[in-house]
């Protein structure tokens, strides 16, 4: 079974930058989709990024794209979330999310119900 563990958050003004990591552990992560999602205070869980289990496709949600990169690192079992000119409206407590089923899948999925295992969450703050 994969465990998933985020790191990289923390408190930056608007305009700057951060870089979430996400690691896979206990197995190779290589046939997974990987995903991005995150919750604001009193909000849905919403997507934000994923990127296919071979690397060659990505999506983003329209609020970040152009501000975010998500990468994978398959010899190092990491999924990165790279983060440029963050927004107050940025902030949020980020989840890594893994689909096991890669490969069987036409696309990368964008709601959290078509991924079966998460991360524990870690907290971006941005600070206008």
């Amino acid at each position: 079974q994969v465990q998933l563990v985020e790191s990289g958050g923390g408190s930056v003004q608007a305009g700057g930058a951060l870089r979430l990591s996400c690691v896979a552990s206990g197995r190779s992560f290589s046939n997974y989709n990987m995903g991005w999602f995150r919750q604001a205070r009193g909000k849905e869980r919403e997507f934000v990024s994923a990127i296919t289990w071979n690397g060659v496709s990505t999506e983003y949600a329209e609020s970040v794209k152009g501000r975010f990169t998500i990468v994978r690192d398959g010899v190092k079992n990491t999924v990165y979330l790279q983060m440029k000119s963050l927004k107050p409206e940025d902030t949020a407590v980020y989840y890594c999310a893994a689909d096991s089923l890669g490969p069987t899948k036409p696309r990368v999925g964008v709601l959290p119900s078509e991924y079966h295992l998460w991360g524990q969450g870690i907290q971006v703050t941005i600070s206008s």
